[in-house]
């Protein structure tokens, strides 16, 4: 099975968070200038990252980092 096709069949929750103004800011403007990154990618990679570091052992999350920094499921 292709990784697009599973990509696609990742269940998907979606988020309504507050962020301070400068951060947004920031990820807009890498945004922008980085035109293969958007909104998903950098939070998954943010995220998926931070738990990883902070003792989260799980393969599915290693694996969600992985897609993200590396644009598997693009």
């Amino acid at each position: 099975m292709s990784e697009q096709i599973m990509a696609s069949m990742t269940p998907r929750i979606s988020l309504n968070v507050e962020v301070p103004e400068e951060l947004f800011e920031a990820m807009q403007g890498y945004v922008e200038t980085h035109p293969s990154w958007n909104q998903h990618r950098v939070f998954c990679a943010a995220l998926s990252l931070f738990l990883m570091q902070n003792g989260i052992s799980d393969r599915r999350i290693n694996r969600l980092y992985l897609d993200a920094v590396f644009d598997y499921a693009a």
